[in-house]
C-alpha cells in the first residue's frame, strides 16, 4: 500500500556525499579502487530503484526508527525537504550493491514506502 506522503529529491546528490561514500568505500577496498568507484560516481547517471529492490540487493537490515539518523530523514521527509540520492556500487564479487552513501536515507524511506522509487548514482 502505497503511502500518501510524497517524498522530494535533489536531483543531484550533494557534494559531501563523495567523500562521504569514499570514506566508506576506503574500509572495504584499497584506496586508490575507493577514489576510483568515487571519481565513477561522480560521472555517473541518476537512475532510479524501488527501496524494496535495493534492500534485497544489499543484504543489509533495516534500521529501526530508534536511530537518529533514521529519525532525522524521516522528519526532513515530513518538513518537505528534498533528500540526496544515494550512491551505490555494484561488486561482482560480494555480489551485492553496496550502498555507498545514504543507508541512512534508505532506511527512512522504506518507514514511509517500501515501493517508493529511489534516485540513485550506481556504478
Amino acid at each position: 500500500m502505497a503511502n500518501q506522503i510524497e517524498i522530494q529529491w535533489l536531483a543531484d546528490p550533494e557534494d559531501d556525499d563523495y567523500p562521504a561514500a569514499g570514506s566508506y568505500l576506503s574500509l572495504l577496498y584499497e584506496e586508490t579502487a575507493a577514489a576510483k568507484y568515487v571519481e565513477h560516481l561522480r560521472k555517473a547517471q541518476v537512475s532510479k530503484f524501488k527501496a524494496k529492490d535495493i534492500f534485497r540487493a544489499s543484504g543489509l537490515p533495516l534500521l529501526g526508527i530508534s536511530n537518529s539518523h533514521v529519525e532525522h530523514d524521516q522528519k526532513k521527509v515530513l518538513a518537505g525537504k528534498s533528500l540526496s540520492p544515494l550512491l551505490l556500487v555494484r561488486t561482482a564479487s560480494h555480489r551485492t550493491v553496496v550502498i555507498a552513501d545514504g543507508y541512512h536515507r534508505l532506511c527512512a524511506v522504506y518507514t514511509f514506502d517500501e515501493d517508493a522509487v529511489i534516485p540513485c548514482k550506481i556504478v
